[in-house]
């Protein structure tokens, strides 16, 4: 997988993706980029995942281990062209798309999102910068870290259960996920 910016941008939607799969920390350590989320997607991934702490889920610990390893950066918005598509794009996407988008577009990075919405609107608005989806990314580390078939199908597995995340039909990579998570 060939990154083309300096930046990925993580949605919350992927970020719920790779903690389910229990494998947060390596899959960003095999992203060839900064990965960072958005203090609005921090803070509502943050939320979630404590909420699905209950269900046996390291998300939460994974997550901040992330930060705290400064394989995840969080950033904010640094100009008022910035906070201004985060309003206008919240009209059409919800907050944490609209913050992930704005920033995306106005700093010229990477964004991964499996947001069908969020997917149309950059296609539209920024045709230029490059949208990653979970499959891609997970097929990326699987490859890169030559991860054994077994523990890919748990990992897959795990994502379509506690991230309750399949890739759609369009998704050009749907027969490897569905190959490899047998």
């Amino acid at each position: 997988m060939q990154i083309t910016h300096s930046h990925i941008l993580l949605d919350a939607c992927c970020v719920l993706n790779f903690c389910a799969s229990g494998q947060f920390l390596a899959i960003l350590k095999s992203l060839p980029a900064e990965v960072v989320v958005t203090t609005v997607v921090q803070e509502y991934e943050l939320k979630t995942l404590q909420r699905l702490k209950e269900e046996d889920n390291d998300g939460v610990v994974q997550f901040e281990e992330a930060m705290k390893q400064g394989l995840l950066i969080v950033v904010d918005f640094e100009s008022e062209q910035e906070e201004e598509s985060f309003v206008n794009y919240a009209a059409i996407l919800d907050d944490g798309e609209s913050a992930t988008c704005a920033i995306a577009v106005h700093r010229q990075w990477a964004i991964a999102t499996d947001d069908k919405r969020a997917i149309s609107f950059l296609k539209n608005e920024a045709p230029h910068l490059q949208i990653l989806s979970t499959s891609e990314i997970i097929k990326n580390w699987s490859e890169q870290q030559s991860i054994d078939s077994s523990v890919l199908s748990h990992v897959l597995n795990q994502i379509r259960i506690k991230g309750h995340y399949a890739p759609p039909k369009n998704d050009p990579l749907r027969n490897w996920w569905q190959k490899s998570s047998e």
